[in-house]
């Protein structure tokens, strides 16, 4: 039987959507406001979810403290209060699109999670705009 168990977290960031190869003016249609040149910031939500067996031992799919733990290292640590553009290094030929920002972040927290277990990203860049992921 798989339940799946989840933990919120959230990290504030600055990024800049555009590509080096466009013109201004075609990172302006294509990007809108989120093209600013001087950046601009989220309050980003995520939500980090694991399915998988639960432990006959523990009763635990994943100690819930491990994975808190897990986010503030790999993620929020990582991410939190950083320009993505310049700072994080997957970004810095990557545009850090919502989707792409949740893909580093699933590929940073796999390693950690028992390969029998799925991993889910959500990721709220605001309120009502929101992705996932799960590999």
């Amino acid at each position: 039987m798989k339940v799946k168990v989840s933990r919120k977290a959230h990290f504030n960031a600055a990024h800049r959507l555009y590509r080096k190869d466009w013109t201004d003016s075609k990172n302006a249609q294509i990007f809108g406001k989120c093209n600013n040149p001087n950046f601009h910031g989220h309050n980003y939500e995520l939500i980090v979810s694991v399915t998988g067996e639960i432990d006959s031992e523990t009763g635990f799919v994943m100690d819930m403290k491990v994975l808190k733990d897990l986010i503030k290292v790999e993620i929020e640590d990582y991410l939190d209060h950083k320009n993505l553009n310049i700072e994080v290094v997957e970004f810095m030929n990557m545009n850090p699109t919502a989707e792409n920002i949740a893909i580093v972040i699933w590929k940073k927290l796999r390693p950690h999670i028992l390969p029998s277990s799925d991993l889910e990203i959500v990721l709220y860049e605001t309120p009502r705009n929101f992705v996932t992921f799960s590999g």
